[in-house]
């Protein structure tokens, strides 16, 4: 890369605006069309057919060879709580379908016909026939809460699996995400455990590691990401990283006023440990719930002082053996 190029964070000077994805997970429907779509479009291997044992889930987990990955949440709390949030949802033409789909799938309401129509209103009552406080259908089932998400790479602001790669295969691009560059990578993993999210992964055959690559290809040719694309409720949404961190402030406000309380955002923050994400999150409960750690940090911010006081260390035992060197001579 030549150095009129090189200025700024991304690395480049005349560079685009950063793009990014903003997942909304309170309008997923967990249809895993954005899984299906990564892999034609990248390429990417079958990584099996596992149900787990535990959930409806088919991939478990992100990997070398699942770059999206659709969590299905079940969890024992009563839909009946939810009911003054549903309540406070706006009806008639000025609610919209998406507003349906956050009691749909991040509430558990079920989802279909009793909607409306993809460009309709919502009817007021259209929402109703959800259990009755306490959460226990009148045949005396439980209802349980489903949280969907479509998890990928942060593409992190500070990222540790850069700072760690010692042939250069991970690489910042003019759209200020990261990507792996396979004809480099030397399968060394470092930067597997470098990652604060767990997303880097080897691939069993060659060691090779493989992640999101954010559709660099079709970025450059001023397409939208495939999973973004082929998303059918626009729970991945993707645009100008700044543009989609203020329509996300909006949306959690929007919940907030539906009587959403527990609606958040993860990884919008840039003062966070790793600068903010590339690719953040809307999420109707603790991040831990999706398997997000709470606080991460990139995990190379201590690697300066550390090598600061190993060179220290080092200078004085040096010192300490020149000392006793002469001290014997004499």
């Amino acid at each position: 890369m030549s150095d009129d190029l090189l200025e700024g964070p991304t690395g480049y000077r005349d560079q685009p605006p950063r793009m990014g994805f903003f997942t909304d997970t309170s309008v997923c429907i967990g249809c895993k069309a954005c899984e299906v779509a990564c892999k034609e479009w990248n390429a990417v291997p079958d990584d099996g057919l596992s149900l787990l044992g535990m959930s409806y889930d088919n991939t478990g987990m992100l990997g070398a060879d699942t770059w999206r990955h659709v969590a299905f949440i079940e969890q024992d709390k009563p839909l009946g709580r939810q009911q003054n949030a549903v309540a406070a949802m706006p009806a008639g033409p000025t609610a919209t379908r998406q507003d349906a789909l956050v009691v749909a799938a991040g509430l558990g309401v079920k989802h279909g016909a009793e909607l409306g129509s993809d460009t309709g209103s919502i009817q007021p009552g259209a929402l109703a026939g959800q259990p009755p406080a306490g959460g226990v259908t009148a045949d005396g089932r439980t209802e349980l809460r489903w949280l969907m998400a479509s998890d990928v790479c942060k593409h992190c602001t500070h990222a540790a699996c850069l700072d760690v790669c010692p042939t250069g295969a991970l690489m910042r691009t003019e759209f200020g995400t990261v990507v792996v560059q396979e004809d480099i990578c030397n399968g060394c993993g470092y930067c597997v455990p470098a990652c604060p999210y767990g997303v880097i992964d080897q691939r069993k055959d060659d060691g090779r590691v493989f992640k999101c690559t954010l559709c660099y290809d079709r970025l450059g040719a001023g397409q939208e990401p495939a999973c973004a694309k082929a998303c059918p409720t626009e729970s991945i949404q993707y645009g100008v990283l700044d543009e989609l961190r203020e329509r996300a402030k909006q949306r959690v406000s929007n919940l907030h006023d539906a009587g959403v309380a527990e609606a958040r955002l993860y990884g919008a923050d840039p003062d966070d440990g790793v600068g903010g994400a590339g690719a953040f999150f809307l999420l109707l409960d603790e991040p831990e719930t999706y398997g997000f750690p709470p606080d991460p940090v990139v995990t190379t911010r201590d690697l300066p002082r550390t090598w600061k006081h190993t060179a220290l260390a080092a200078a004085g035992v040096a010192a300490t053996v020149v000392a006793a060197f002469w001290g014997g001579r004499r």
